[in-house]
Order: structure tokens, then C-alpha cells, then sequence
């Protein structure tokens, strides 16, 4: 069984737990959740540099760090201590099975988040379903790169996606996502492990909640899942991220018309020409 290193940290303002996001993420942490003013990541622990954590945490001495190490199977019960039901206004709800139901809102998703990204908490994820609410999904065929939970594919079916390809390279967020997949009944999710799309047809929405580097790396792989005025929602992304990423978009063939923000993270509505 694989062991990882959970970390949670507190006592980080907003500012500052964007930044350790930025950071933990260059040196292999992710699944970031924040909950309350508390910031949780996690790396398996054979890629763990604790003099690497050292280095970054100690630009924040006032952050109180914990570290454990975990199997697997205890992931869970960290995060049922803190996990509260988020609520993307009276569009979406995202809970856990030991919530109580939410009824005031039209999507209910419940999601166990494990190892993966993807509870809502995290501003990236409620940007992006957020912006959601926007898209026309019903019989659309949609690619969620960077699944993790599954949580935004579920929610695409449940807003009437007929055919969603769910990715992510990872293992652990595969079986996570598959979990959820079936809790929430969902039957037009297939579920890919691969570093990239590659997808026998084309896609007229596309959600890509990922990172700068991954998106830039997987643009020629992103066209060639688009059709003619695929709509793209790509977050995972910081405000500096910008300057970088729009031309490499609009070189690309990518349109932004929109962009949304939280807590110094962005979310870009865009089409493919």
C-alpha cells in the first residue's frame, strides 16, 4: 500500500497560502484544499524532500506546520474533522456522505475526497463550477482534464453531458474518482489515466483545472480535442500566471472572452476558433 505525507498547515493568511500553494506545488505536493484557515496538500511519500518543505516554510514563521505520515486508507479521517459542505451559490453543493442532504440548491454532488483535488473548497474548483453555469452541457461531449475527484465531470453529467472523458495520471485519484463516479450514480463517465487527452472524437466543452506548465505543455494536445467553437474553461491558475499563458492561448487559437477570480487565482472562459 502506498504511504504518503499529509501536511496541514495553519495560522497562513490568504496571501500566504496562495503563495505555499505556488511553492509545495513546484516540489511535488498537491491535492491543495483549504478549509477555514487551514491549507492541506499531500505528496506519496518516496517523492518527499523534507529539506525542500524546510526551505519554503521557513519564509512563514508565524505558519504552525503539521506533518503525518499515512496510508491510503486513512486519509479520510483528516478530512472528516474539517470537510464542511461547500455551496457555489444556489447553483451547486458539494458534501460528503456523512452531510446532511442539501436541498436549496438545482445540483447536489457528493464527493469523497481522499488523496484527490476537489472539493470545492479549493477557489480553482469553485471558480470553474461556477463558470459552469454558464455552459449549455446538455448533450454535449466533454473532456474534464485533471479529474481528480471527478467532481466537475459529475456535475457536467448531471447538467446532461452525454459523453465525458474524466483524466488524470494519477492512480490513487482514478480510483478516488471511480468512487465517486458511482456514489453519485452517474453512468456517461469514462475514466482515462494518461498524462494528456487523447480521445477518439471531438469535444464541445472542455474543463481544464490544472496548472500553468501542464496546460502550456498539453495546448497541442487541447486543439485536437477541439472542434469549431469548443468552449474552454481552464483554471488552476494564479493572476501572474497571465502574462505567460494568454499569448501562448491566443498564439494557439484560443479566444478568452472572460475571466473570473478568487483569492488570487483565476478562471478563464474561453473558445477555440
Amino acid at each position: 500500500m502506498k504511504k504518503f505525507i499529509s501536511l496541514v498547515i495553519n495560522n497562513a493568511n490568504e496571501m500566504e497560502r496562495n503563495i505555499l500553494i505556488a511553492f509545495l506545488n513546484e516540489i511535488g505536493f498537491d491535492g491543495f484544499e483549504e478549509t477555514h484557515k487551514q491549507l492541506f496538500t499531500s505528496i506519496e511519500k518516496k517523492y518527499f524532500d523534507k529539506e525542500a518543505l524546510e526551505k519554503i516554510t521557513g519564509r512563514f514563521p508565524a505558519a504552525e506546520v503539521a506533518i503525518a505520515e499515512v496510508e491510503e486508507k486513512n486519509w479520510n479521517q483528516q478530512w472528516e474533522s474539517s470537510f464542511e459542505p461547500v455551496m457555489v451559490e444556489d447553483f451547486a453543493a458539494v458534501r460528503a456522505l456523512f452531510h446532511k442532504p442539501v436541498t436549496n440548491v438545482q445540483y447536489e454532488i457528493i464527493i469523497t475526497p481522499k488523496m484527490s483535488f476537489g472539493t470545492g473548497h479549493h477557489a480553482t474548483t469553485y471558480l470553474m463550477m461556477q463558470q459552469m453555469r454558464t455552459l449549455h452541457f446538455k448533450d454535449a461531449a466533454v473532456i474534464d482534464f485533471g479529474t481528480g475527484t471527478a467532481v466537475l465531470a459529475i456535475l457536467a453529467e448531471k447538467m446532461g453531458a452525454s459523453k465525458i472523458w474524466a483524466i488524470d495520471n494519477d492512480e490513487w485519484a482514478i480510483q478516488n474518482a471511480w468512487d465517486n463516479i458511482q456514489e453519485n450514480h452517474c453512468k456517461q463517465i469514462q475514466i482515462l489515466q494518461a498524462d494528456t487527452i487523447a480521445i477518439p472524437s471531438k469535444a464541445g466543452i472542455i474543463l481544464a483545472n490544472i496548472n500553468l506548465n501542464i496546460i502550456i505543455q498539453n495546448l497541442p494536445a487541447i486543439i485536437s480535442a477541439c472542434a469549431k467553437n469548443t468552449k474552454i474553461l481552464f483554471s488552476g491558475l494564479l493572476t501572474n500566471d497571465l502574462p505567460v499563458l494568454l499569448p501562448a492561448l491566443e498564439a494557439a487559437g484560443i479566444t478568452v472572452t472572460k475571466t473570473t477570480s478568487k483569492e488570487d487565482w483565476v478562471c478563464l472562459y474561453s473558445y477555440y476558433n
